[in-house]
């Protein structure tokens, strides 16, 4: 199965005084042991950026952008990087017509417009419910991957 990683994931990944850190990290690293193919996309990473080097009273990292791209070179190495196509934006247009998509939540459609086209079937994420509008995906949290793997260390 793959996985596609939201941004919200890679900016708590590295951000370890922050209270999701632990569960973005740690759902990383199950999904990575078990064999998982877990992807990003460009938008991703340029997101990612975006976050990193914005200022941290703005709701950013506050780092430079030297830090950023350490950053970005550890998520290359370890995650499939998918690659935008002309099939994405077509993708893209649809789900925001069919769906009435304005705003920021714009972003959110070519992710998943991203996912269609790529064939990745899940996508991790803390904000579940800008994404449960689409149909065909499976959406879910750090806490739940990090759960269900406690439960499965429990059993005999």
């Amino acid at each position: 199965m793959s996985y596609l990683l939201d941004t919200n994931i890679l900016a708590r990944s590295v951000e370890a005084n922050h209270p999701m850190h632990e569960d973005a990290a740690r759902s990383v690293e199950i999904l990575l042991n078990r064999g998982e193919i877990v992807c990003v996309l460009p938008q991703n990473l340029i997101e990612f950026w975006n976050v990193c080097t914005r200022p941290a009273d703005r709701n950013g990292l506050g780092q430079t952008p030297e830090i950023a791209s350490q950053h970005i070179t550890r998520f290359e190495q370890a995650f499939v990087l998918l690659p935008d196509t002309p099939a994405i934006f077509h993708e893209w247009k649809r789900l925001v017509i069919n769906h009435a998509v304005s705003g920021a939540q714009v972003h959110d459609a070519r992710i998943v417009a991203a996912m269609n086209v790529h064939g990745v079937g899940s996508l991790i994420t803390f904000n579940s419910g800008d994404f449960r509008r689409y149909r065909g995906i499976s959406i879910l949290s750090p806490r739940e991957i990090v759960g269900e793997y406690d439960r499965q260390q429990q059993r005999p």
